[in-house]
């Protein structure tokens, strides 16, 4: 991934509707995203019965509803997945959805996803990064709610078992999340300590922070999207709508660009202010041919095409071989 990875986070937000996650691939790929991503599970095998949902889930679904039931609504079928694989290459956009068990897996890999994305939660379930990583697939791996030594035993086990390449998203799993609880320069550490690409799963408000992440050097941002805000259903507050997922697409494409190759140095579009606004060595007054050249002959003025500044030291002492006039540049052709 040469540019950055920009993952339009379609999650569950499809409300357990085929049609909607179909229009949610398109608008995902209208909006310029690298890839559109679902999440694959089997309710019944992802909670129990009576697992509470978490407090952000309280707060945006129906209070009497048990977490397996709510999961339960928003699941799709294989048939589902592979038309919605099929309509992601038509539109030109990668398909992804993340796998939360073994079966999820299978299925995924039967439909012929390219890479795999292991979700923050599922980060210390060895058996499914093991089984992950024998697919001998790319990996996406999300570090939510993790220590450091945690990462590095998920990325040593998806290596072990034969993953062909991991990159880390530094991740914080609260939604929303607030800036002060981001902290982008653990991504720094994440790479430090595993050599392994870096990238941001973004759940703040806006859209400065994961822009900021790609200014850090994330390879991969992934953001959750929804076609509307206010549709019931856990993850829709925490996620923009397809107006600002065009206008991260485009901001994180202008910050890539404004980064540059880090050579301190004039660019093309600077040259012709470089000549205006810089000063040249002018004659303070006329000056005849044999004049040993004085600090008190010389000025400096606009444009800066003639001899800089900067070398007055070295102009000081020599003898004009020709006459210069008050105000002309000085040129090295008038000096001996």
């Amino acid at each position: 991934m040469s540019s950055c990875y920009i993952i339009a986070e379609a999650g569950v937000n499809h409300n357990g509707s085929a049609e909607l996650a179909h229009r949610m691939i398109e608008i995902a790929a209208h909006c310029g995203a690298d890839a559109v991503k679902f999440q694959t599970f089997v309710a019944a095998e992802l909670a129990t019965s009576d697992a509470p949902k978490a407090r952000y889930q309280l707060e945006t679904t129906d209070t009497a509803q048990s977490q397996q039931d709510m999961l339960r609504s928003l699941e799709l079928t294989e048939s589902d997945y592979l038309s919605l694989a099929k309509a992601a290459e038509k539109a030109g956009i990668e398909f992804l959805s993340t796998p939360f068990d073994r079966e999820s897996a299978d299925l995924l890999n039967r439909v012929g996803m390219k890479r795999f994305k292991i979700p923050s939660g599922e980060l210390v379930n060895l058996p499914l990064l093991r089984h992950v990583g024998s697919l001998g697939k790319p990996v996406i791996l999300s570090t939510g709610m993790s220590y450091i030594g945690e990462v590095e035993l998920a990325v040593r086990t998806l290596e072990d078992a034969g993953a062909s390449e991991i990159t880390i998203l530094h991740c914080t799993s609260c939604y929303p999340t607030a800036p002060q609880d981001c902290n982008l320069n653990a991504m720094k550490t994440l790479h430090a300590v595993t050599g392994c690409p870096v990238g941001y799963s973004d759940h703040t408000v806006g859209l400065e922070i994961p822009c900021a992440a790609v200014a850090l050097g994330a390879t991969v941002i992934e953001k959750h999207f929804t076609l509307d805000r206010t549709m019931p259903g856990p993850d829709h507050r925490a996620s923009i709508e397809p107006d600002e997922l065009r206008v991260l697409v485009r901001s994180i494409r202008s910050i890539e660009a404004s980064l540059g190759d880090g050579i301190k140095r004039p660019t093309q579009a600077e040259l012709n202010t470089r000549e205006i606004a810089r000063r040249s060595l002018v004659a303070a007054h006329d000056l005849e041919s044999g004049t040993v050249i004085a600090a008190d002959h010389l000025t400096a003025k606009r444009p800066g095409t003639g001899i800089s500044p900067v070398e007055l030291d070295r102009v000081i002492g020599r003898k004009l071989i020709a006459d210069v006039e008050a105000d002309e540049l000085l040129d090295w052709k008038h000096i001996q």
